[in-house]
């Protein structure tokens, strides 16, 4: 018989559905996000940004195509819980390796079905993101309430890797040092690709460590949580800035990287999770279609005198991406190294190796 379980939100509803995945041995209470990508929901589930969170999948089947490790973003599933409206019991795919409860099982995630994600979303989207409880039991108001209160702590400290790791190339054109703050493995893939010798670094490493390792290049990942929680991060990519080393980050690392220059950052009603967010080029006129993940944005009247506003949200007109003027670096709001897609915008880890070709040039 399929237990009953109820998503309480922060306001006060309270959404019934049926339980899949491991166990819920206790309540777990998370922020409540949705994403509107249509497929990918492996690299979703083990996308360390979305550590602290319970996702829910706006499309209502999910599993179809199983699960496969050669897709996983990082070793196990970070998000807190995981909400689909269906999820397929019997997968078929030539590369499946196990099915949607098998996997969660597994990894210890607990999931909800057979819930309105429709109603759900609409809800978010009108309230803004809200906290949620994940319980067997019938919730109260005085439950409700209390999730007013909980915030997501130590997000970067909990997904960085915890040593630094090489992972050589055959060939190497350059040497990047890729600063983990909860990097997804598609990231060190598209470097490699280009036949770059990469240094995976924890996120707790200094700009004098990150020097040590003589760097042709320096990344700076994707990652969960307030990018203002990240002070002693800020600190030392506000050295790294001074080198003139070529710099390029992702997701959190733009935030970061803007921080580290003087801009500012803010929560944004419901955020942009899904593989469809449109942005445009400020230089060219060209829009793209592209894959994002974030709560936070770089504030647009923030952008500091030594940078220029490179991409916007078609939608919302929000901070996309920030060209530095006083050294060699940018970075992008959106997920350029996306999988399962989409892959327009690539092309911004060929400028980076430009970058990097450009000061090698120049130090000769």
């Amino acid at each position: 018989m399929e237990q009953t379980v109820y998503l309480q939100m922060e306001d006060g509803s309270c959404l019934p559905g049926k339980h899949f995945g491991a166990p819920l041995t206790e309540d777990v209470i998370a922020e409540v996000v949705f994403t509107t990508a249509m497929t990918g929901y492996t690299e979703t589930l083990t996308d360390p940004s979305y550590y602290g969170q319970m996702v829910v999948q706006t499309f209502p089947l999910i599993g179809n195509y199983g699960v496969n490790p050669s897709d996983f973003e990082s070793e196990g599933i970070h998000m807190s819980a995981y909400i689909t409206r269906e999820w397929c019991k019997k997968p078929s795919n030539f590369r499946n390796q196990m099915d949607l409860d098998t996997f969660l099982k597994q990894q210890g995630i607990p999931g909800i079905y057979d819930i309105d994600t429709r109603y759900l979303t609409k809800r978010i989207r009108e309230h803004g993101v809200m906290n949620g409880r994940l319980t067997l039991n019938v919730p109260n108001s005085a439950s409700a309430r209390a999730l007013c209160d909980w915030h997501i702590q130590d997000a970067v400290k909990n997904v960085t890797c915890k040593a630094p790791y090489e992972m050589p190339a055959g060939l190497p054109r350059f040497h990047v040092v890729l600063w983990d703050f909860g990097a997804k493995q598609n990231i060190l893939r598209r470097l490699h690709a280009l036949n770059c010798s990469l240094t995976v670094v924890p996120a707790d490493t200094t700009c004098e460590e990150i020097l040590s390792l003589s760097p042709d290049g320096i990344m700076l990942s994707n990652g969960p949580g307030n990018p203002k929680e990240n002070l002693s991060i800020v600190k030392e990519l506000a050295k790294l800035c001074k080198t003139q080393i070529p710099i390029f980050g992702i997701c959190l690392g733009h935030q970061l990287l803007a921080l580290a220059n003087g801009a500012d950052t803010e929560k944004l009603k419901y955020g942009h999770r899904g593989a469809n967010q449109p942005v445009k080029d400020m230089l060219t006129g060209r829009n793209y279609i592209t894959s994002q993940n974030h709560g936070y944005a770089v504030k647009n009247d923030t952008i500091p005198e030594n940078a220029s506003l490179s991409f916007i949200n078609i939608n919302d007109g929000t901070c996309e991406g920030i060209r530095y003027n006083d050294f060699p670096g940018f970075s992008v709001q959106f997920h350029p190294e996306a999988c399962g897609g989409p892959h327009d915008s690539e092309f911004l880890f060929g400028q980076f190796i430009e970058l990097m070709e450009r000061r090698t040039k120049q130090c000769r």
